[in-house]
């Protein structure tokens, strides 16, 4: 039979974790982690990575591996999952990738273009000029080089519009040109299934693991990485939110609040890009019950797959 990768994804706080162990043990085979915060060390809290427990049920790869101020990229991601893939199908006609971010998953399954790695010079200069220039100036000076990318980029984004700049200046062409949007074959097939909930659920479950993750330790967590704040990793929710707060400008209480609307926020941005992927079967999660019930529905809809 031809060897499947299981894709399972959807919104934070959907429930992936959990269900994807239990998927994980019926076909007995590992985790693949898609989650581009989750990777690296220290941040077990606020990213609401998997617990020690849950590491010693099932076997995942990607998860607390890189130090904070490692450089890492999707297309990095798509090389190192390749290579895990060829050796994990040795063994198993079924591997398992999950996660929530959609990038690194849009990487393994369709590719990703071939973007330089910016060298480290210019990348030290490129976050001296954010810092001193600010993020409107940049934007300005993309528009200028590369109005294409301008057009769609996240001008809200600082990373998003520093690494564009960093192609331009470093190649001396533009970021979108080196942007083919080609999908890549793949000598595997692919069984991609989303999770959701009904919208007022999954946002009571994100206020909910809010309040777990302090409760948890997670503004200590970030109190310890306060010094590291402006490396790229915590640019995340959660974390900006609580560094704002150590800063002084925000009430605790306010950036609680914060982080609860900012993830509501992310947890829409994710159903969006996932409901223009046509190939994605969605299951709904509601009670423990029905969560038995999705799970042995999802198992049946990849043994029909396959």
């Amino acid at each position: 039979m031809a060897k499947k990768l299981i894709v399972i994804t959807g919104p934070t706080a959907v429930g992936k974790t959990e269900l994807c162990i239990d998927i994980a043990k019926r076909f007995g085979i590992p985790i693949i982690n898609a989650d581009s915060r989750q990777i690296f060390r220290d941040l077990p809290i606020g990213t609401a990575a998997p617990t020690e427990a849950q590491l010693q049920q099932v076997r995942h790869y990607f998860v607390g591996q890189l130090d904070l101020q490692d450089y890492y990229s999707a297309s990095m991601y798509e090389e190192e999952v390749m290579t895990l893939l060829q050796e994990l199908f040795k063994t198993s006609d079924y591997a398992l990738l999950t996660g929530g971010s959609m990038m690194y998953i849009d990487a393994v399954c369709n590719g990703i273009d071939d973007i330089p790695t910016v060298d480290n010079e210019t990348r030290t200069l490129m976050k001296q000029r954010l810092a001193e220039e600010g993020l409107e100036n940049l934007c300005n000076e993309l528009k200028r080089l590369d109005p294409e990318h301008y057009a769609i980029v996240d001008k809200q984004n600082p990373r998003r519009v520093v690494h564009a700049l960093e192609i331009c200046h470093m190649t001396g062409r533009t970021y979108s040109s080196f942007r083919t949007n080609l999908k890549r074959e793949r000598p595997f097939g692919i069984i991609k299934i989303g999770l959701t909930r009904e919208r007022e659920e999954l946002y009571r479950r994100i206020n909910q693991r809010v309040d777990e993750m302090m409760q948890a330790g997670f503004l200590e967590e970030a109190q310890h990485l306060y010094s590291k704040r402006e490396l790229n990793a915590l640019n995340t929710v959660g974390y900006k939110e609580l560094f704002t707060y150590l800063d002084g400008t925000w009430s605790l209480d306010e950036a609680i609040e914060r982080i609860k609307g900012n993830t509501r926020r992310y947890a829409r941005k994710q159903l969006t890009w996932y409901k223009k992927d046509p190939e994605i079967k969605w299951f709904t999660l509601d009670n423990s019950k029905q969560i038995q019930n999705a799970e042995n529905d999802i198992y049946n809809y990849i043994i029909q797959q396959s």
